[in-house]
């Protein structure tokens, strides 16, 4: 099991609302087309960090036709490692062998690419797969779960963004 968490808690400050919540096109904001982007590449657990204006995002996500589970993270002005690890609780358990984690501010990503990162982490096994495009990377970002407790005993004020 490989599920997939959304990192959806930053205050969105330039944006003046929550990245979650823009308009994508005439069907999805940028968080109901990232979900459904997951399930489409055949991802069954789907769960959203949030953090700023969480009611809001959640209420937004009510009346879609897509799955997903949330989660607040109080923390999230610690930013993005907060959010991780407050994923991270709960999708952590028995069976699951590595997680997939994307930001809500990059919603383009095709299931294809989903299914090369999942595809690519079955062959290699390597404990964290990330699609590129000659010097660039991209999301999701695989990582597998040898790299669950490194990331629980990182200190939050050192990480730098995913």
């Amino acid at each position: 099991m490989i599920p997939a968490i959304v990192l959806a808690a930053g205050r969105s400050s330039r944006m003046g609302r929550p990245k979650a919540m823009l308009p994508l096109d005439a069907r999805d904001t940028f968080l109901t087309r990232i979900v459904r982007t997951f399930s489409d590449a055949s991802v069954e657990d789907v769960v959203v960090v949030v953090g700023h204006d969480a009611g809001a995002v959640i209420e937004s996500f009510a009346n879609v036709d897509l799955v997903a589970r949330f989660v607040e993270n109080g923390d999230y002005d610690q930013g993005q490692l907060s959010s991780l690890l407050a994923g991270l609780r709960v999708v952590d358990r028995p069976g699951v062998v590595a997680v997939l984690v994307t930001l809500v501010d990059v919603p383009l990503v095709s299931a294809a690419t989903v299914r090369a990162v999942l595809d690519r982490y079955h062959e290699t096994r390597a404990p964290i797969v990330r699609p590129v495009r000659g010097e660039e990377h991209g999301h999701p970002v695989l990582i597998d779960r040898s790299l669950f407790d490194v990331l629980r005993r990182a200190d939050p004020s050192q990480a730098r963004s995913l």
